[in-house]
């Protein structure tokens, strides 16, 4: 269950079509251009299951409404900006220079590729790729196992709730600098990814197949929206094959 609950959180937050359009003009035509600018400050997210925790996720903002940090109550990352541009990211880790996503071409794992998009520039269809390490009883050594599935996402007629939150952080410039410098230098194959993956409209299931066809995983949120169309809150539902149904509640505030 808890695969597809954290495949599910990387789609939901980091599920952008390929078109010459900036990421800005892509969810302005998704939504019909007059969606309200709401900035999220919580999203609490609470188990129906007495064995698993409870947690939410935090952004703070400065006095210009620029995103300083975001923390899921374990880690917290701290975003940094010079010439009213983001700058850095820092969190557990040394921080990270974003000028590297457009100098350096990185060698990873490809995580996930858009198969089809609809009508609003939405992927629908995505093959996703799990790495995990299994004992092989035979050479006393723990081998690298990939297994891939494909990622069927629908949507409600509703905006990406999380979009201002990043474009407050800088990220939506971080995306569309990408897209505009596609051709002149190497860039991030993760933020590529991100790219092409991120959603316009407000992500309401996702069904996962595995090689064979196979339903392996399913996703449904069913959200209760406000008067702008932004979720104030949803119950989420993991269902897993040969797994109990795990369900989850959420709720959403948003900066005054």
């Amino acid at each position: 269950m808890k695969r597809f609950l954290f495949l599910s959180t990387i789609s939901i937050t980091l599920l952008a079509s390929c078109d010459s359009d900036s990421v800005t003009d892509e969810f302005d035509n998704a939504n019909g251009g007059d969606t309200a600018k709401k900035l999220i400050e919580r999203v609490e997210f609470d188990s129906a299951q007495i064995d698993e925790e409870d947690y939410a996720f935090t952004v703070n903002y400065d006095a210009n409404n620029r995103v300083t940090s975001a923390s899921n109550g374990i880690d917290t990352g701290v975003l940094v900006y010079e010439n009213n541009e983001l700058s850095t990211v820092s969190g557990g880790s040394e921080p990270f220079s974003l000028s590297e996503l457009y100098q350096d071409p990185y060698d990873v794992f490809e995580t996930g590729d858009v198969l089809e998009y609809d009508n609003s520039g939405n992927p629908i269809s995505v093959k996703v790729f799990e790495e995990s390490y299994e004992f092989n009883e035979t050479t006393g050594v723990f081998e690298e196992v990939i297994e891939e599935f494909t990622a069927t996402i629908a949507y409600d007629a509703t905006p990406n709730p999380y979009f201002y939150t990043f474009e407050a952080a800088g990220l939506i410039e971080v995306l569309d600098r990408v897209q505009l410098n596609f051709s002149m230098m190497p860039q991030s194959s993760e933020i590529l990814r991100a790219r092409a993956l991120f959603p316009l409209n407000n992500i309401k299931s996702i069904v996962y197949k595995n090689e064979a066809g196979e339903v392996e995983g399913e996703v449904k949120i069913d959200y209760v929206y406000d008067a702008d169309n932004y979720p104030s809150s949803g119950t989420i539902t993991v269902i897993v094959d040969q797994e109990p149904t795990s369900v989850y509640s959420v709720n959403y505030s948003y900066k005054q």
